[in-house]
């Protein structure tokens, strides 16, 4: 019989951690091996390995998604699973830990994590500039390499019609390293925890197979940024959120996240505008100064590229890179014809949609694809977008957004009560999930069109459920253990900064009491911001942009929005919630 302890981590530290650590446990029982299993998660460090535990040791299995802490490990074998592999077969992972022993080894970058061998044992990106020849050459001198070498291999090309031969979640996570030759950079957030060698295109197209070969030897796992604890948890939170979305949805939010640092850059340089110069500060009697300036900048340029950016990016996010100028240039064409933000939503789908049609039936034999990113599918795709705007969509989308545009300002009384409520509990519903970001969308894509109540009311309403559970946590402490009440100092600065996410770690632990609690608060914080008639010209900030003169109006009534919002939340979190005691019971 041996002995092992063993690691389990996910990014939530929820359902892959306990499920991860439960195969585990129950293959060694069934293989007659010792096995004691840590668990890292969002409640905390469970079961905690002894030093003596450690030492004892024959083998150590790190069975993770995220960074976990190997120091105390030094000087035993180590292998490194992902929980996937931990939970589809843990016997072979216990079997690949004591099969290869050597207790004098380093802790083992270059230990062989278990895999399923009908997938890549390589993993790898080309990329070069244009996106069309060395690209695709080394590719072709991976694959090749590869095969010489006797290794399987998936290769993903970023090239300038899209990305082709994309890897998937079970390849990355399953392969034994990543390889990326790209003269351009690639994004590596997918290949946390991985071994990782780079090259350029030129040395995959000379010698793939040398390349392999060193690939296979020298890549490292990269050193992972280090960081609170709880603001891990976060980061890790929001990007499961954005690889989960799919679709049109997941379009809509790429390019509303290009449009906010426009919006958010233009609004700021108008409300200094207006700090300076005063509410009129765009009359031509100022002309010249700097108050006038900043606001010119901001408001001539700053929101006249928002739509634009918007329909580009979503039109970028179906159809790469030959969407982009379709996209935009439909964008601009909304703006011009007063279709605004619901118009480049059209365009930008429009745009999309048509360019990957488009790249999809037009073949041309690969001499020749060179010509479709440059000049056929801009050229043929921004005539269709433009002429389908100025003929058939933009007149109608206009009129919609007028008769919107007019409804809004005009709410008062039980209409604006009622539209608070509900992008109040919205933004609560699932703190950056869908519900959350579509009542963030709508507000955000009304400013172009001068209509500023709404944002103030999500802004008002997204601050509300971090800065409740921190207050809970302080006012309310036996209903939170000792790791959330230390983790509710981080909530409260990710509150105020306008991180709604911050508050999704207690959310994931109790999401029947916590959720629901918080949605009344923000409810309340929402309504009280649109009856008290306060307006925010810009899209984010938290509480870094109220001392700003003209960003905010009604300074006071919204501060007492978000006050009551938040003691609402903190109450209903105590009344809901149960004592840590009586929950442990």
């Amino acid at each position: 019989m041996s002995k092992i302890v063993a690691v389990t981590a996910c990014p939530t530290g929820i359902a892959h951690t306990i499920m991860a650590a439960e195969a585990l446990q129950q293959a060694a029982d069934r293989t007659g091996h010792s096995l004691r299993v840590e668990t890292q998660g969002s409640v905390g460090t469970r079961n905690t390995l002894s030093a003596e535990d450690i030492a004892a040791a024959d083998a150590v299995i790190i069975a993770a998604d995220t960074r976990v802490d190997t120091a105390r490990f030094a000087g035993k074998y180590m292998l490194e699973v992902s929980t996937v592999a931990a939970i589809r077969d843990a016997e072979a992972v216990i079997r690949h830990a004591l099969g290869q022993v050597n207790p004098g080894a380093q802790t083992a970058a270059a230990a062989a994590p278990a895999r399923d061998p009908s997938l890549p044992q390589i993993v790898a990106i080309t990329s070069c500039p244009t996106g069309i020849a060395h690209t695709f050459m080394a590719a072709e001198g991976l694959e090749t390499g590869a095969k010489a070498n006797s290794y399987s291999i998936k290769v993903e090309t970023q090239g300038s019609v899209g990305a082709q031969n994309t890897l998937t979640a079970a390849d990355v996570a399953n392969a034994e390293i990543v390889l990326i030759a790209a003269d351009t950079n690639v994004d590596m957030s997918r290949f946390a925890g991985k071994r990782i060698y780079e090259t350029s295109t030129k040395a995959a197209i000379k010698d793939g197979a040398q390349v392999v070969r060193t690939a296979m030897a020298e890549a490292k796992v990269a050193s992972a940024a280090t960081g609170p604890a709880y603001a891990d948890q976060v980061k890790a939170a929001k990007a499961q959120q954005s690889a989960s979305r799919t679709g049109a949805y997941k379009h809509l939010m790429t390019g509303v996240s290009y449009m906010i640092p426009f919006v958010v850059a233009g609004g700021l340089l108008i409300a200094l505008g207006f700090a300076l110069g005063g509410i009129y500060v765009y009359e031509d009697a100022n002309k010249g100064t700097l108050a006038w300036t900043l606001f010119t900048i901001g408001a001539k340029s700053g929101f006249a590229l928002m739509v634009p950016i918007l329909a580009g990016f979503i039109a970028h996010s179906i159809a790469d890179r030959p969407g982009l100028a379709p996209g935009m240039i439909g964008g601009m064409i909304a703006a011009s014809i007063g279709a605004g933000f619901i118009g480049g939503i059209a365009a930008g789908f429009l745009a999309g949609y048509t360019v990957k049609f488009l790249n999809d039936k037009i073949q041309l034999g690969r001499n020749l694809d060179g010509l479709k990113p440059v000049l056929i599918l801009p050229l043929v795709g921004t005539a269709i977008v433009g002429l389908l705007m100025y003929y058939v969509l933009g007149g109608p989308v206009a009129t919609a957004l007028a008769a919107i545009t007019g409804w809004l300002k005009g709410l008062q009384g039980t209409n604006a009560i009622f539209l608070g409520l509900l992008l109040g509990s919205m933004m609560a519903f699932d703190m950056g999930g869908p519900v959350n970001k579509a009542a963030y969308a709508f507000a955000t894509g009304l400013i172009a069109s001068e209509v500023y109540a709404p944002m103030a009311a999500v802004m008002a309403a997204g601050m509300t459920p971090p800065l409740a559970l921190a207050l809970a946590t302080v006012l309310f402490k036996n209903r939170f253990t000792v790791d959330e009440r230390e983790a509710g100092k981080a909530t409260a600065v990710l509150g105020i900064s306008f991180i709604t996410e911050g508050a999704i770690p207690f959310a994931a632990k109790d999401p029947l009491r916590v959720i629901p609690a918080l949605m009344i608060g923000s409810a309340v914080a929402g309504a009280l911001s649109m009856v008290m008639g306060a307006e925010l010209r810009v899209p984010h900030g938290g509480v870094f942009v109220l001392p700003i003169p003209n960003a905010v109006t009604h300074l006071g009534a919204y501060l007492i929005a978000i006050v009551a919002g938040t003691v609402v939340s903190a109450l209903a979190l105590a009344a809901l919630k149960k004592p840590v005691a009586a929950n442990a019971a």
